[in-house]
């Protein structure tokens, strides 16, 4: 009887969710979900590492964290039946904390109102069309440009958190001492190289796990108390975000940054992924593509109002469907898995700012390397993509990066005479960076 049970539990879930059409399995949905799980669970230590130096509760952010992966990564794969995993952004979060908290004075409960209203506008975006409208509208160079600025301001602030990259009053920073600390730091980033070299799934993972527990060993950290508990509570983050206070016009930049760059890492990664799960049509269109950015910008809504910055798509999610994943199965694995690391978070609360930190290191070097993409052969592409390169880290905001990007290549193609290149839309952003960036 039970081996009936099971069988049509099994036909059950293969009609539903669509897997023997996909060219998939039961068994191979699972292997997916749990490789993107392995791949992706760097993100509940590092990210409450990030957004607790904003002056959030840390164990309160463990718990965020878990809650906004297993809710998003559900309306995703329920709502689109994809295996896709979403997160917190990597970069977004180092942005959220280190630009607008310590940078610019915002406080958290405002910025996680800036979070929401970026999720708004990207809804709004992916409802009426005008997503298509936007994203035809900026060039392909400054997308690749973002992306890398982008990993080389989250490697900066990992080397730092590393305790490699220290601040200077003679040459603003430079290179910190070789405490025991920074060493095992130094080993977590070697670690880390050598297993994704190795194509070792969970690299980032397995380094964390091993340079903690190395810390605990020499003494550096404590043991908790208790392996499994209750998780914190999440009353410290929760529906605190103020949308009133974000209602400002010195913060377009952020509101359009937040969004910009959630939007376009969600899209080129939800194109990428669906063309090699087989869900392009002959014309070129992906099947289903609005229903996943109608999931992502969900996810960043209620991320915001749980306690989090932006909840995107998870570019992790790759390994599960490089393995296989095709369906929803895969990402109800995933969130299954997350759900269960609630009852651990003593164990999550240990991990030291030293052991996370070489994560954001790797992951800028993975971001980074679209930079190989961009044409810097031709000065009004290499200039504006210099600039928002560059400008990102040295002025520790994307938001400045974005606005001294898009001025410089509205500039450029104006000198050389390419004014077809600039649409009515990018006017508009560009007329917005300038106001921003003078108001900053």
């Amino acid at each position: 009887m039970s081996n009936n049970n099971n069988g049509q539990l099994a036909a059950s879930l293969d009609k539903h969710f669509k897997i023997s059409e996909r060219g998939s399995s039961i068994k191979t949905e699972i292997i997916g979900g749990i490789t993107t799980f392995l791949t992706m669970a760097y993100i509940v230590f590092v990210n409450p590492d990030v957004l607790s130096s904003a002056g959030m509760d840390k164990p309160a952010l463990i718990t965020v964290t878990i809650l906004s992966i297993v809710i998003g990564t559900l309306i995703m794969g329920l709502f689109s039946n994809t295996p896709f995993a979403l997160a917190p952004g990597m970069g977004l979060n180092a942005f959220f904390t280190y630009s607008l908290v310590i940078g610019s004075g915002v406080p958290w409960e405002t910025a996680l109102g800036v979070v929401f209203l970026s999720g708004c506008v990207f809804l709004v975006l992916a409802v009426t069309g005008l997503r298509k409208a936007i994203a035809d509208a900026i060039p392909l160079d400054l997308v690749q440009a973002v992306s890398a600025g982008i990993g080389l301001f989250i490697a900066f602030i990992g080397l730092k958190g590393c305790g490699l990259v220290v601040s200077s009053p003679d040459t603003i920073v430079s290179l910190g001492e070789f405490t025991p600390t920074a060493l095992l730091a130094i080993l977590g980033i070697l670690l880390i190289v050598v297993l994704e070299y190795k194509n070792v799934r969970g690299g980032i993972l397995i380094s964390i796990v091993v340079t903690t527990v190395l810390s605990v060993i020499l003494g550096y950290v404590k043991l908790p108390t208790s392996v499994v508990s209750m998780p914190p509570s999440i009353a410290p983050l929760a529906f605190k975000l103020d949308i009133l206070s974000a209602l400002r016009f010195s913060l377009i930049g952020p509101i359009f940054s937040f969004m910009f760059v959630g939007l376009f890492d969600s899209l080129s990664l939800l194109i990428t992924c669906c063309k090699k799960m087989g869900l392009e049509d002959e014309n070129g269109n992906i099947e289903g593509i609005e229903k996943m950015l109608l999931a992502d910008c969900s996810a960043m809504i209620i991320g915001s109002v749980l306690g989090t910055s932006t909840v995107t798509t998870f570019a992790e999610s790759a390994s599960g469907i490089s393995v296989g994943s095709r369906t929803a199965l895969s990402a109800i694995t995933t969130s299954a898995l997350f759900l269960l690391t609630l009852v651990f978070t003593p164990l999550l609360g240990i991990v030291p700012t030293y052991a996370a930190s070489p994560a954001l290191v790797i992951v800028g070097v993975y971001m980074f390397q679209n930079i190989t993409n961009i044409d810097f052969t031709d000065l009004k592409i290499a200039f504006p993509a210099f600039l928002t390169i560059i400008m990102m880290p040295l002025t520790y905001s994307i938001s400045s990066g974005l606005c001294f990007g898009f001025l410089a290549y509205t500039i450029m193609h104006l000198i050389s005479g390419e004014r077809n290149k600039i649409s009515i839309t990018l006017w508009i952003i560009t007329i917005l960076s300038a106001v921003n960036l003078a108001l900053s």
